[in-house]
């Protein structure tokens, strides 16, 4: 019998504000959407947290036993990235400056984005469409549109009329705005001026002749607007209604505001129940941003190459570092807070080494059925990861008991125990054991702190031929030494 069967599952929606309990629309399978990055500059630590989240999310509708439908798509045109832009698209900008094919670009970064999840252990989705893809999609989109009398054309250009649309719906249903407060919705373009109201954004754009990325519609030689693409995939893959949208806080207005009414304007009916926001991560208690320096990326977390740190740390610690707060709350990075979440992470894994020398017992002293369920509870609690992990630290302090003979649980009690810490430390939340690796790196780091101070010592003593041959000998093993005003420092490539 699958889990999900035995656990009620809350969900907070953001279009009711409220948790409400989690009912597929078809029993047993989940079918879920979240936003995907746009493939113009390598993935940022904030998007590694937002798709961390829904992959936790979907690791525990798997381990539920649902079969899920997990879609995520990458957003690989030069359409309208943001409405407010006034510049060319980025994809095509940054072909420009590099003197690439946009393509080029979208492939560099693309493998780029693999290449991070990858390393901190995230699962693949079912389906990773492109919005390139599905441009002919999007086009049979824009015509239904027009068709229901809810878009118009101007110049080549198609737009939603949202004031029409609001006549009979309500635009504003997601992010609680009202339509007569809302700012223009579209970037200051030529042609803008063509819209009948501020509110209306494009579904479709004529290009200019200096547009690189085109393609022929009935309207003109164009685009996509921002909002179009995740409309037309979704509802391909997952049907005109389905259980799941996530993405980013960002992404709830106006994209996602948008898509509610593209949907709507085409079936009449919405095409969510359960609309999902992760929160936003700061470091060092303020907005990161590549224009103040004040910006991290997820590589550097890894290597250690960062005036924010001062030490590397393992894909695993850092995932865990993440975990410790709710999908829907601010997270601030900080060196302190990732030294302290490294402590509790080898403190978790030390423990799960014990349970391999724990010998089950006659009769049982802990309650494990209680302490299992208090583990579903958490992750039932809207994925509340925190909670789940203070539940695995109460089973740390279980195993030491046991393993100190202070408490004893019988073979089933004991099998049911390794099972379930097992279950949420590595197929629920991704984390891997690490222990030794960690162990290792600080043996590594020793040794190579003690060749620095050899080498200080040699070109102390103007020994410089003993100097450049530790100095190369590191290099030639992959250890790259920085002479700098604070010292040496050293990076593994």
């Amino acid at each position: 019998m699958p889990l999900y069967t035995t656990q009620t599952l809350k969900i907070y929606n953001s279009l009711s504000g409220e948790k409400e309990i989690f009912t597929p629309i078809h029993q047993g399978n989940v079918g879920m959407y979240v936003c995907g990055p746009t493939v113009y500059s390598n993935v940022h630590l904030g998007n590694v947290r937002t798709f961390m989240s829904f992959d936790v999310i979907f690791r525990y509708f798997l381990h539920l036993g649902y079969k899920t439908r997990y879609v995520r798509n990458i957003t690989d045109v030069g359409h309208i990235v943001d409405d407010v832009d006034d510049g060319e698209d980025k994809i095509a900008k940054k072909a420009r400056l590099e003197q690439l094919e946009p393509m080029e670009v979208v492939q560099q970064y693309t493998v780029d984005f693999h290449d991070i999840l990858n390393l901190f252990g995230f699962l693949p989705p079912s389906i990773e469409p492109t919005a390139t893809g599905h441009i002919i999609e999007q086009i049979e989109i824009v015509k239904k549109i027009i068709e229901k009398g809810l878009a118009y054309e101007v110049n080549g250009s198609v737009y939603f009329d949202v004031v029409k649309y609001n006549k009979t719906n309500n635009y504003g249903i997601l992010s609680g705005r009202n339509i007569d407060e809302m700012l223009a919705n579209t970037r200051d373009l030529d042609g803008q001026n063509d819209k009948k109201n501020a509110q209306d954004f494009a579904l479709w754009k004529k290009a200019e002749p200096e547009h690189i990325m085109r393609w022929p519609s009935p309207w003109s030689d164009g685009f996509p607007g921002w909002h179009l693409e995740c409309t037309a995939m979704s509802t391909k893959y997952l049907g005109n209604h389905f259980d799941i949208h996530g993405g980013g806080m960002d992404l709830k207005f106006p994209h996602h505001e948008c898509e509610i009414a593209q949907n709507e304007a085409c079936t009449g009916h919405t095409p969510v129940n359960y609309w999902m926001h992760a929160n936003m991560l700061t470091l060092n208690g303020k907005k990161m941003s590549k224009s103040t320096g004040n910006n991290i990326l997820p590589r550097e977390i890894i290597t250690g190459e960062s005036e924010f740190l001062s030490k590397a740390f393992s894909p695993s610690v850092a995932r865990f570092f993440m975990l410790q707060a709710h999908y829907r709350s601010n997270l601030d990075f900080t060196n302190d807070a990732i030294l302290a979440a490294e402590k509790g992470f080898y403190r978790l894994m030390e423990a799960l080494d014990k349970l391999d020398d724990i010998k089950p017992g006659t009769t049982s002293t802990l309650d494990i059925s209680s302490w299992k369920q208090s583990c579903y509870d958490a992750m039932n609690d809207d994925f509340n990861s925190p909670i789940l992990i203070a539940q695995l630290f109460e089973g740390v302090r279980f195993i030491n008991l046991l393993n100190d003979n202070s408490a004893t649980l019988t073979i089933g009690d004991f099998k049911m125990f390794e099972k379930t810490m097992r279950s949420f430390v590595f197929d629920v939340l991704g984390l891997k054991n690490e222990k030794t690796a960690g162990n290792n790196n600080e043996k590594l780091e020793g040794v190579v702190h003690l060749l620095i101070g050899m080498r200080n010592e040699a070109r102390a003593n103007k020994d410089f031929a003993m100097s450049d041959q530790i100095r190369d000998q590191l290099i030639a093993l992959g250890i790259q030494l920085k002479d700098g005003k604070d010292g040496t420092s050293f990076s593994i490539q």
